[in-house]
């Protein structure tokens, strides 16, 4: 189950990403926001990266105007990565190498069909595990205020 959220900027494009899950059979579940009304991005990164990081979904797609500011907001939950992707290729690679369990889109940034290639791309990547794993447990260190050295 993947975990979308949007700001006002990118409700159109959020709608977009559910009909490509939907094509592709994937379940989401949408935590907000629902209106174009200017909103507090924050507010809805939280919720999806927090639905992540306690299991209600295995993945979250968080959508702004740029993608910044929902990767930000999103990266302060613990247990999340969060991968602001402009191209496949750094999404296959966030994958890969950093199982980033969170992406972040700028909807003012790529147009939709690039969008839904970046996440056909991150959906069907494996993390690749071995040395990159050892990484992934130094970021949790950094998390819980532990020494990397």
């Amino acid at each position: 189950m993947i975990a979308l959220a949007c700001d006002h900027a990118a409700l159109e494009f959020k709608e977009e990403i559910k009909l490509f899950l939907k094509a592709r059979g994937v379940e989401y579940k949408d935590f907000g926001t629902d209106s174009a009304e200017s909103c507090h991005y924050p507010i809805y990164a939280v919720r999806a990266a927090k639905a992540v990081s306690n299991g209600e979904c295995d993945r979250g797609i968080v959508i702004c105007g740029t993608g910044i500011g929902m990767s930000i907001a999103a990266n302060k939950v613990k247990g999340i990565r969060c991968s602001l992707c402009n191209d496949p290729y750094s999404a296959q690679m966030t994958r890969a190498h950093n199982d980033s369990n969170v992406l972040a889109l700028g909807a003012r940034v790529i147009g939709i069909e690039l969008a839904k290639k970046i996440v056909a791309v991150w959906l069907d990547t494996p993390f690749e595990g071995g040395r990159h794993q050892t990484r992934i447990d130094m970021i949790s260190d950094i998390e819980n205020d532990q020494s990397l050295e």
